[in-house]
């Protein structure tokens, strides 16, 4: 992966661990800065280390590892701290190494955690374990940083066996723990935080982050293609800049060929927030936390840096990983690499009938209520609406039919309600479906409904949209989540699949990545499993329909 050669590169340097700015020549060798020299140049572009993305889950990007590389680093970004369990709740420990080893295929430093929570619940069904056999296995390998988001809060709080378990093991290892607490306040982010956790990407609020902050816990910012919290977030930045990392946590392949990092990092000085303070969270916690063999500009580290125009606009013109240069002035250098195909998908196909409702003598509902940006929903009690004896979609009051369809074995879908999804015809559908990436899908007809499942049941994964005649497919056969083919074509294929949605209605910004998140049960309130509607502030399954709901 380092460059053998012996070159020189001059210019600005910005040297974010001594919070100076000096005019210098960086001598490089074998993929390391073997010197620098301060000394007048003529160069007007400045040179920093590289962006890291603190917690990020590669899948998401419906790429394979060695594709996601190739769209990031025309943004700057040299390092990815990535979770695997997306594949890891598909294929178990096989699939987190089917990630580790095709991450080795780029020059690009990926590290990986080893995932704490799969499968996620007892409540939704995955296609694998990951024991804490297999975490202390993962914690041998040299990539493997960290234990993965704990997001089983409750059972850390609780003291439960294999919680703990797996928590003593990241200690046995010197391994960091990520946490993983929406809505933690007080004495239970102090709990939580003294249990093991050191850092949180579910921040809703300032006041959130700063009880986790004063619980000794690190806050990531996330921008996401659907979760963001930046700018509840972004403040912190002024009073804690050790402690505040950025990340992107999920990102869409068509967002990720616009931005990465670099977006968090110039919005955060076009709000004022001073330059180190900014690259501190960008470039240097991610490192110094994690422990990343990540080069941050200093004699002696490997050669990961970028090159800028100036700070004020923040354009990234070149970056390098170990001295090789992988992207020059928003182009790639990192050639496209064929890879393996493994999977896990055994559903059948479907019939229209599988997805009637019948009323019985419901009065009221439950309706789902997912709101743009975020990864938390409402639970609404609402009147349905019947015909033929059937609840169905009501469009007056944007209210959906939503199914998840387990394409680990032939069950009969779970059937419930969503608002505010805004398609006003046709069906939308994704076996990207967190954690468990069971198919998901919402429409408004059952005929739509069906026919969108049955194109990812053929394709065995995907993402599509069915319009009419219309019908949209982009396969994901890669453990039914991921592409094996160019990121940017992919990146094309689902902005092609994201208007369709929009043209059928969805108002949301990002419909794909929202209904990918409506099956994920550990963020509240109302989410649906393959098993049924459950309950995530309660932690139990509930009645989609009955004649004893009373409320609004």
């Amino acid at each position: 992966m380092a460059s053998s050669r012996f070159y020189k590169l001059s210019g600005n340097i910005i040297d974010v661990l001594h919070q100076e700015i000096y005019q210098g020549t960086l001598e490089i060798m074998d993929g390391q800065i073997a010197n620098i020299i301060r000394e007048p140049v003529s160069e007007t572009h400045y040179i920093l280390p590289g962006f890291i993305d603190a917690h990020v889950h590669v899948e998401s990007s419906m790429l394979v590892p060695s594709e996601f590389a190739r769209l990031a680093v025309p943004h700057g970004t040299v390092a990815t701290v990535s979770d695997p369990h997306e594949i890891g709740n598909v294929l178990g420990l096989r699939g987190v190494e089917y990630m580790l080893e095709n991450a080795k295929k780029v020059p690009f430093k990926f590290y990986f955690g080893a995932p704490s929570c799969v499968p996620a619940t007892p409540f939704e069904t995955a296609g694998a374990e990951i024991t804490p056999e297999d975490i202390e296995e993962l914690f041998q390998r040299p990539e493997v940083k960290y234990l993965a988001e704990m997001m089983n809060w409750p059972g850390v709080l609780n003291g439960d066996d294999l919680v703990m378990q797996k928590i003593t093991l990241a200690q046995k290892f010197d391994k960091q723990v990520d946490g993983h607490a929406p809505g933690l306040r007080g004495e239970e982010a102090q709990a939580y935080a003294a249990a093991g956790m050191t850092t949180d990407h579910e921040c809703f609020t300032a006041e959130e982050a700063k009880d986790k902050l004063a619980a000794g816990m690190k806050i990531l910012i996330r921008e996401g293609s659907a979760a963001k919290n930046f700018e509840a977030l972004v403040e912190l930045l002024a009073d804690h800049p050790k402690e505040i990392m950025f990340c992107s946590d999920d990102k869409h392949p068509d967002n990720l060929v616009e931005s990465h990092i670099d977006e968090l990092v110039k919005r955060a000085l076009a709000k004022g927030h001073d330059l180190f303070h900014v690259l501190q969270a960008a470039c240097v916690n991610p490192v110094q936390h994690y422990k990343l063999e990540v080069g941050l500009l200093q004699e002696k580290d490997p050669a990961d840096f970028i090159l800028i125009d100036n700070p004020q606009d923040f354009n990234v013109l070149r970056t390098y990983i170990n001295g090789q240069l992988v992207a020059e002035n928003g182009q790639s250098k990192i050639a496209f690499t064929p890879c393996e195909i493994i999977n896990n998908f055994h559903a059948e196909a479907k019939t229209v009938e599988e997805f009637r409702f019948p009323a019985g003598d419901a009065v009221k509902i439950r309706v789902i209520e997912p709101y743009n940006g975020q990864l938390v929903t409402g639970m609404l009690l609402l009147d349905p609406k019947i015909e033929d004896g059937q609840i169905i979609s009501d469009l007056a009051q944007d209210v959906l039919k939503m199914t998840v369809v387990n394409r680990y074995q032939n069950t009969v879908p779970a059937l419930a309600f969503i608002k505010n999804f805004g398609l006003n015809r046709g069906a939308v559908a994704s076996s990207v479906g967190h954690d468990s990436h069971n198919i998901i899908a919402v429409g408004v007809d059952d005929d739509s409904l069906c026919r969108a499942v049955n194109l990812l049941i053929e394709a065995k994964g995907g993402i599509s949209a069915v319009d009419g005649e219309r019908e949209e497919v982009l396969p994901l056969p890669v453990a039914g989540i991921m592409s094996p083919e160019d990121g940017y074509w992919v990146a094309e294929q689902y902005a092609k699949l994201d208007r369709t949605a929009k043209e059928m209605g969805s108002t949301l910004t990002s419909p794909f990545m929202t209904l990918s998140f409506m099956a994920l049960l550990v963020i509240p309130a109302l989410k649906l499993s393959d098993k049924g509607l459950f309950d995530g502030q309660h932690f139990q399954f509930v009645d989609v329909a009955s004649p004893t709901l009373t409320g609004k």
